[in-house]
């Protein structure tokens, strides 16, 4: 378990993060949301004993990182894939994690084909592309088997084929019991990948919910077809609902769910071809929820 406690991080007069609570828990893939300066990465630097909290608790398995024996057979963690040594071959900067945590030499080779590094595990990091770092940092993250994984946008630099292997792991990892928590920014991936969401935005927790749940609350009504459209166009208007024509054909009704359509619809005479629920997608109900929590924003004029 993950759990952060009313946590607060200040940077001189900059408050980071303000008295965030949550908690991740196993067995599912938690995507931790926010927009820039959101306070994201402080909030993991935390966990990880890289950040001291100004006040508040961020704890791996109720205990803070500092106090793990072999930490990482508790968790793994890839913030940074730059924050190797580039004169260091693969095989050896893993090989010193391994040693420094008590883990089987064997353990290195295993992670290494893992994450498709094997045929490069005697090459100087400094000639690895993005991709091929990130790589390296997800085969240290799984050095240890740990219970507990955290990764900040771990697709970056990654082909197509490296970002669905991505999407795979982080739900075989999770479906093995594990705890994984995913920050990234593509919200594309995030609704394929994630179960849960923690959004934040200026520190503070404005959402802990599911990705389903998220984009039913931002739902853009019901998508309906019916030979007799106009008829019943008239009919929906009369009861209360709002009734506009969607681009796709049919019409797009809000104010009455999918039941009392059918139902009305029904009273009428009025046959049905489609009657489908729309919800918003990830995105866009992710830049509803954070409309207001956003630190940066372009300017809308055209300067030079």
């Amino acid at each position: 378990m993950i759990e952060v406690r009313e946590l607060t991080k200040r940077y001189g007069g900059t408050l980071a993060v303000d008295r965030l609570s949550f908690e991740v828990g196993p067995g599912r893939v938690t995507g931790f949301l926010g927009p820039n300066g959101a306070g994201k990465t402080t909030t993991m630097r935390a966990l990880l004993g890289l950040s001291a909290p100004t006040s508040g608790r961020a704890l791996i398995g109720g205990r803070p990182y500092a106090s793990l024996h072999r930490p990482m057979r508790h968790v793994g963690a890839l913030l940074d894939a730059a924050a190797v040594h580039g004169g260091r071959r693969a095989l050896d900067h893993l090989g010193g994690l391994a040693r420094a945590n008590g883990i089987a030499r064997e353990r290195v080779p295993e992670v290494l084909e893992q994450v498709g590094l094997a045929g490069v595990a005697r090459q100087r990091v400094g000639r690895f592309s993005l991709g091929m770092r990130q790589r390296l940092g997800i085969a240290a993250a799984l050095l240890g088997d740990p219970a507990v994984l955290m990764f900040d946008e771990p697709v970056n630099g990654l082909d197509a084929d490296g970002v669905r292997w991505i999407r795979g792991l982080m739900r075989d990892l999770a479906a093995g019991g594990r705890t994984v928590l995913l920050s990234s920014h593509l919200m594309s991936e995030m609704e394929l990948t994630a179960d849960r969401l923690v959004v934040i935005g200026r520190g503070r927790l404005i959402a802990d919910t599911t990705v389903r749940e998220l984009a039913e609350r931002y739902g853009r009504g019901v998508l309906v077809r019916s030979p007799r459209a106009g008829d019943l166009a008239a009919v929906l208007t009369e009861a209360g609902a709002e009734v506009t024509g969607d681009p796709g054909g049919g019409l797009s009704v809000s104010g009455m769910e999918v039941a009392g359509i059918g139902d009305l619809a029904a009273r009428h005479g009025i046959s049905l071809h489609e009657v489908t629920p729309r919800g918003a997608s990830l995105e866009e109900a992710y830049l509803a929820l954070t409309s207001g929590a956003t630190e940066y924003r372009p300017g809308t004029g055209g300067g030079r």
